[in-house]
């Protein structure tokens, strides 16, 4: 096991859940309305949790539904998500610490902005065309840019098509960014829309500007499998993996077990060994759990600085 690996947020929304934010799962807009109306509870959450979650859900369409919010507003907040929320944020740790701090801005995909758990499904992609998801992306990914993030975060994308379209945006109109592409999963080998994980990657894999390339949001169990599948392209490209804790999420209830990351020492020895160099998780994922993964690379003596 050799080289440096990194450790990831937990689930942003997780986290205000168990520190009494209740409605969040059956919302919508999920903890994307605080950005709007509660700012100061998202700045309040331990720092390692705020690095890539927070506008995963915002959308122009979303906004306007359900806050009554122009798209310029809805752009003012993706915008100020990182200037007013995180960017403080990153500059007190870089004083406190002696250390740099990298921001990733958070592009979920369409799926998730359509509130009916389509992001698990990837069942839109059958309908929509590559230049129809990177026009409905752009506006994110043009707004976060001019905020100033370091890299953009794809995530959680169900599906093969989605993805290209992502990186065909990156590469056209945002050329001096960096991102990673990560993709949902329904079984050990296939992206949630149903291609061939190995198969859905290839896109980022091509790509210079694609730093690492894995799943997030997916079952732990299911975590050394895909990897496994990907192993062709372990010389070409670092692995990230950042899965939620178990479970399967429900439209307008949100998760529908309280399951527990467990067994983690464990489960960062086998990401490691099968070529993560990124680790962390996702929903239901929360600071304690990160915290055990920190200490089970420490073991590893294979953590660097985030």
């Amino acid at each position: 096991m050799d080289g440096i690996c990194k450790i990831l947020d937990g689930g942003l929304a997780s986290q205000l859940v168990a520190n009494g934010y209740s409605s969040i799962d059956s919302d919508p807009l999920w903890s994307a309305r605080l950005l709007h109306t509660n700012p100061a509870a998202i700045q309040s959450e331990p720092f390692n949790v705020l690095l890539s979650h927070t506008p995963f859900k915002v959308s122009i369409e979303g906004f306007k539904d359900y806050l009554s919010l122009s798209g310029e507003k809805t752009l003012q907040c993706i915008q100020e998500s990182v200037t007013k929320l995180v960017k403080p944020l990153v500059e007190e740790c870089e004083r406190n610490t002696g250390r740099s701090v990298s921001i990733a801005g958070s592009i979920g995909p369409y799926g998730a902005c359509q509130h009916d758990g389509s992001e698990y499904t990837g069942n839109y992609l059958d309908s929509m065309t590559v230049q129809q998801l990177m026009d409905w992306h752009r506006p994110r990914l043009q707004a976060l840019s001019e905020a100033g993030v370091d890299m953009f975060a794809f995530e959680t994308i169900p599906g093969a098509k989605e993805g290209e379209a992502l990186v065909q945006l990156l590469q056209q109109e945002f050329p001096q960014q960096k991102a990673w592409l990560s993709f949902t999963c329904k079984d050990g080998s296939h992206t949630s829309h149903g291609e061939l994980l190995v198969d859905a990657v290839k896109s980022g894999i091509d790509c210079d500007q694609i730093t690492h390339v894995g799943v997030n949001c997916v079952a732990p169990d299911l975590v050394e499998s895909l990897l496994l599948s990907l192993q062709v392209y372990r010389d070409k490209k670092p692995f990230i993996v950042y899965p939620n804790s178990g479970g399967f999420w429900k439209s307008g209830k949100g998760w529908d077990a309280d399951t527990k990351l467990s067994n983690i020492e464990s489960f960062v020895s086998s990401c490691v060994r099968n070529g993560a160099k990124v680790i962390g998780g996702c929903c239901k994922v929360t600071h304690t759990e990160i915290e055990a993964m920190r200490i089970a690379l420490d073991k590893l003596k294979l953590r660097g600085d985030c």
